[in-house]
């Protein structure tokens, strides 16, 4: 009998064993995986640390060309030349240029009426194109009843496309419409290479309604150029057009 008992205790030791190596390997194979997914990790970490910085380039990448007006366009293709020509400059830059136009408008009534200003800085800003400035007092007054600080005009500074864009209108459309007109005094210079316009009313720019005019203003058109002297102004101004009188 101990014989025959013998093979079932061996095959039952057997079937344990072979039940419980299965479950001592498996730790071994999921231990492999934790391993990978930490060199991973390692990897995923390190690689920003690494990555090189964009490099800029150079240039002015996708700007848009400066654009510029048929009177811009004019003095930089036929008058430079012709200035530099008369005055024997050694420099392109020694040309006369404009280089800022001021318009000034006086407005005595808004002492009396404060809504006259308004009407004035939106007639200004039809005219120019841009927003205009106001203008105030900087001391009193007692005479004019005037206090200091209080508004009494209105003033904008053209520059670059809308100070050419403004003199090209003025001089092609707004000064020929002046009844009897006969030209711009030559004597309006001031020593400097800057000119002075005295405008009697805004009627005369076509950008302005008649019926909408509450008053008629005169205001004052200021020519700042880079010349040094008047004679070099004079021979801007006259290439750019300025009706001169003869």
């Amino acid at each position: 009998m101990a014989e025959t008992k013998k093979p079932a205790a061996e095959s039952a030791a057997v079937k344990k064993t072979a039940t419980k190596a299965p479950a001592a390997k498996a730790p071994a194979k999921a231990a492999a995986p934790k391993e990978v997914e930490a060199k991973v990790e390692e990897v995923k970490v390190e690689e920003p640390k690494q990555a090189a910085k964009p490099v800029k380039k150079a240039g002015n990448g996708n700007k848009k060309p400066a654009e510029t007006t048929r009177l811009q366009d004019k003095y930089n293709n036929e008058i430079k030349k012709a200035l530099i020509e008369k005055f024997n400059y050694s420099s392109v830059m020694q040309a006369p240029r404009l280089e800022k136009i001021v318009i000034n408008v006086g407005v005595g009534d808004a002492l009396q009426d404060a809504k006259a200003i308004d009407f004035v800085v939106k007639e200004i800003a039809t005219i120019t194109g841009q927003h205009p400035v106001i203008t105030k007092a900087k001391k009193s007054i007692a005479n004019f009843k005037l206090r200091e600080g209080q508004a009494i005009g209105v003033k904008v500074t053209l520059r670059g496309m809308r100070m050419y864009e403004f003199f090209d209108r003025l001089v092609s459309i707004a000064l020929p419409r002046v009844r009897d007109f006969r030209g711009v005094s030559k004597n309006s210079f001031d020593g400097h290479g800057n000119y002075t316009l005295g405008v009697k009313e805004q009627l005369m720019f076509p950008e302005i309604d008649y019926d909408k005019v509450t008053k008629i203003r005169g205001m004052d058109i200021v020519i700042v150029t880079t010349a040094r002297k008047d004679d070099e102004a004079y021979a801007l101004l006259e290439a750019l057009g300025m009706p001169f009188h003869k």
